[in-house]
């Protein structure tokens, strides 16, 4: 559904009065950080963010949607990685519907990464896989700016990951790469 400027303005304000933080509007919103702090800005700003929305809903409302995408992205990862990978670790929260199905159909561990803060600081469920010392795919929806995808690499990074690359649905950036790992969206999605 195509939304006004006014409309993603009330849309954002109804998430914040819910208290979802700029990540996880912009998680619920497909849209990067900068556009929402944009569109949350009590004053109006002239210049605005170059940003696509990307609607994704026919896929997410159906699991057999979910896993018919996410076969697709278990072709890249075997195109790209081989069977040298040990753990799926899915972002929440839009990544992690694609990385459980991933990690079932390839019998791999599966990992969550969550943000914990409104800087975008990340944190390894324990619930989960442990990825010290293994090497790992990481999946997300969409990336806009990097942001989230850059500080789940350093934080894996951190714990002892290899991290061989990172998946995504649609990719709204002109890079190929963040932090020396191979980026693959199934699409990409810039203005030109």
């Amino acid at each position: 559904m195509q939304m006004s400027i006014e409309e993603l303005r009330k849309q954002v304000e109804s998430y914040r009065t819910e208290g979802l933080s700029t990540q996880q509007i912009a998680d619920e919103m497909s849209l990067s950080q900068t556009t929402v702090l944009w569109l949350s800005a009590k004053e109006v700003v002239e210049e605005q963010p170059i940003d696509i929305r990307v609607g994704w809903r026919s896929i997410a409302v159906k699991g057999s949607r979910i896993e018919a995408i996410s076969s697709i992205f278990c072709d890249i990862i075997e195109e790209e990685c081989g069977d040298e990978i040990d753990v799926i670790v899915g972002i929440s929260l839009n990544g992690i519907a694609f990385a459980q199905s991933i990690a079932s159909m390839m019998d791999l561990e599966l990992s969550i990464s969550r943000s914990i803060s409104e800087d975008g600081n990340g944190h390894i469920s324990d619930v989960y896989a442990d990825v010290r010392g293994k090497n790992v795919v990481i999946i997300d929806d969409v990336i806009s700016s990097g942001t989230t995808m850059k500080k789940t690499i350093n934080n894996l990074k951190t714990m002892g990951s290899n991290v061989s690359l990172c998946v995504v649905l649609a990719n709204k950036s002109i890079t190929d790469e963040l932090e020396g790992v191979p980026l693959r969206g199934l699409v990409r999605v810039v203005s030109v």
